[in-house]
C-alpha cells in the first residue's frame, strides 16, 4: 500500500492537519491503492509561499535548460511506461488499451511544450523618429493547476510542461480520485532535473482546489473538469487574475440521411462509451433524420450489447470500470431520471457483477430513445456511459437539436457528402468539430477548447497560437537613446 505525500517547498511532507483519504481500485474496492494527504487552505498557503520566493531564480533559469528539463522528464515516463500503465489501470478503472494511449501520450506532451521553450518571443514594431519599439514576454507568475480524474497524466501535462517551459512556478492540485498518477508526474518531472522548488503537489478533496482559486498571489489558474466548479473558479479569481477553464460538454453525433450507417454506428459506440464514458468530448447525443433513425438505432444497439465489460486488466474488455462510488450513484441516477421522464431505455442501464471484480463499479452501457429536448438525459452532461438519441425531422432540424445545449465542446457529423459536412462545420456552436470520427480523439498539435458554458473561450489549452499566451505576460517598451 502506497503513503502518498504533498510537496511542499521541495520537501515530501503530510498534511499539515495530519489528516488522510483512502483511495481504492474501482474493479475491485476491497483492493486499496494507499492513504493520501487530506490537504487544507493552510498546505496550499504553505506552497504558495514557497513558489513565490523560487519564482525570481525559476524566471532567470535559460529556456534551454528547461526544456532539457522537461525532455528528461518525459524520457523518464517513457523508462516507466509498464509501471506507469498498470497502476492507471487499478487507479481509475480504464482499459489496458486506454491507460497504454494516455501513457505514451504524456511524453509527447512534455517533448511539445519543452520545444516552446526557446519559442515565445518578443516583437519589435515600428515607430516614429529614433523611438525602438518592441514587446517583452515574461512568466506570468505562479500558476495553479486544477485537474481531474479521467486523463489524470495527459492533462495535468498539458498545464504544467507549458507552465513550467516558460519559467512559471506551479502549484499542482490532482483530482482525489487518482492521487497516485498525480504524485507519479511529479515524481518523472523532479526525477528529469526540475528543481523541487518551483513545483508543489497538494492532495485532497475541494478545500485545496477553493483555496488555489483564492490566493491572490496566484497569477493563473487553469482548470478542466465540471462547469459548476469551473463557474465557482472564474467568480473566485476575477477580473484582475487570469483563468483558464476546459468544462463540461453535452456533444451530439449528427447522422445525415446519406450516412454509412455501420460507420457511424461504430464511431458513436466508440464515442459514447470509450473511458467508460468519463471523457468531456465523449459522445452523448445521437441526432438522425427520420430516414435513418430507425436502422441507426439497431446498429447502435447491437454493438452496445456486444462491449464486454470487466476489470480493465483483463484481455478482452472493451470498458472497464466507472472511476468511483460516485460515478456509479450518478449513472444509476440519471438511468431512473431518463425513464421516469418518459425516455425509452432500449438497453443496459444496470449494474454488473463481474468475475474478478468483486464489488467494481461496474455498469452495461445505457441507450435511450425516444426522448424529448427538455429531458435531464438531453440536456445535463452524464459524464457517463448514457446516450440519448434524439429524432429530427430534418437536416436543418438536426443543426438546430445539435446546438440546442448550454455547452459547446465537441460535435460530429457522419455524411458522404461534402457540403453537407463544411455546412455542419461552419454552423456548428463548438469548439470543436470531427467529420466521419468520434466526437472523442484530438490530435496533440491541435488547438482545445470549447464554446459557451465547455470554456472560458479566451487561452486554448493544448496548441496553438494563444496556447502558450496564457502562460506569459507581454509588456511594450518605448525605447528612445
Amino acid at each position: 500500500m502506497i503513503t502518498g505525500l504533498n510537496l511542499i517547498g521541495g520537501a515530501w511532507v503530510p498534511a499539515r492537519s495530519g489528516n488522510t483519504f483512502t483511495r481504492t481500485n474501482p474493479a475491485d474496492p476491497t483492493d486499496v491503492i494507499g492513504n493520501f494527504p487530506a490537504s487544507g487552505p493552510e498546505d496550499v498557503a504553505n506552497a504558495v509561499d514557497g513558489l513565490v520566493k523560487a519564482a525570481p531564480g525559476w524566471a532567470a533559469t535559460a529556456p534551454e535548460r528547461r526544456a532539457a528539463i522537461l525532455e528528461s522528464a518525459a524520457a523518464q515516463l517513457v523508462q516507466r511506461a509498464p509501471e506507469l500503465i498498470a497502476e492507471l489501470v487499478r487507479e481509475e478503472g480504464k482499459t489496458v488499451a486506454e491507460a497504454t494511449m494516455e501513457v505514451s501520450r504524456t511524453p509527447a506532451n512534455l517533448r511539445y511544450y519543452a520545444a516552446e521553450a526557446t519559442r515565445c518571443a518578443g516583437v519589435t514594431l515600428p515607430a516614429v523618429g529614433d523611438t525602438l519599439l518592441y514587446t517583452l514576454r515574461e512568466p506570468v507568475g505562479v500558476v495553479g493547476a486544477i485537474t481531474p480524474w479521467n486523463f489524470p497524466l495527459n492533462i495535468p501535462s498539458r498545464k504544467l510542461g507549458p507552465a513550467l517551459a516558460v519559467g512559471n512556478p506551479v502549484l499542482f492540485k490532482p483530482s482525489e480520485i487518482t492521487p497516485l498518477m498525480g504524485q507519479r508526474l511529479v515524481e518523472a518531472l523532479l526525477a528529469g532535473g526540475l528543481p523541487p522548488s518551483v513545483i508543489a503537489l497538494v492532495q485532497g478533496d475541494g478545500a485545496p482546489g477553493a483555496a488555489v482559486a483564492a490566493d491572490e498571489r496566484i497569477a493563473a489558474v487553469t482548470f478542466t473538469g465540471s462547469t459548476g466548479v469551473g463557474r465557482a473558479i472564474h467568480a473566485q479569481v476575477g477580473p484582475h487574475r487570469r483563468v483558464q477553464l476546459e468544462m463540461g460538454g453535452k456533444n451530439p453525433v449528427l447522422v445525415a440521411d446519406d450516412a454509412d450507417l455501420d460507420r457511424a454506428a461504430a464511431l458513436i459506440v466508440k464515442g459514447a462509451f470509450g473511458l467508460s464514458g468519463q471523457a468531456c468530448t465523449g459522445t452523448s447525443r445521437v441526432i438522425a433524420t427520420d430516414a435513418v433513425h430507425d436502422d441507426l438505432v439497431e446498429r447502435v444497439i447491437r454493438r452496445t450489447d456486444a462491449l464486454v465489460v470487466g476489470p480493465g486488466c483483463d484481455a478482452g474488455v472493451d470498458m472497464g470500470a466507472l472511476a468511483s462510488a460516485q460515478q456509479l450513484d450518478k449513472f444509476a441516477h440519471y438511468v431512473a431520471t431518463g425513464v421516469a421522464e418518459g425516455a425509452r431505455l432500449r438497453c443496459g442501464g444496470t449494474t454488473v457483477e463481474v468475475a474478478g471484480g468483486p464489488g467494481g463499479h461496474f455498469v452495461r452501457p445505457a441507450v435511450f430513445t425516444d426522448t424529448d429536448p427538455t429531458m435531464r438525459i438531453v440536456t445535463e452532461e452524464v459524464f457517463g456511459p448514457l446516450l440519448a438519441f434524439q429524432r429530427a425531422g430534418s437536416f436543418e432540424e438536426a443543426i438546430e437539436l445539435a446546438n440546442a445545449t448550454e455547452f459547446g465542446l465537441s460535435a460530429a457529423i457522419v455524411t458522404s457528402d461534402l457540403a453537407t459536412a463544411q455546412t455542419f462545420a461552419r454552423r456548428s456552436r463548438t469548439g470543436l468539430v470531427k467529420i466521419n470520427q468520434p466526437t472523442t480523439g484530438m490530435a496533440m498539435n491541435a488547438p482545445f477548447g470549447g464554446y459557451k458554458a465547455s470554456s472560458t473561450a479566451t487561452f486554448k489549452e493544448q496548441a496553438g497560437a494563444s496556447m502558450m499566451e496564457f502562460y506569459l505576460a507581454e509588456k511594450t517598451v518605448y525605447l528612445d537613446a
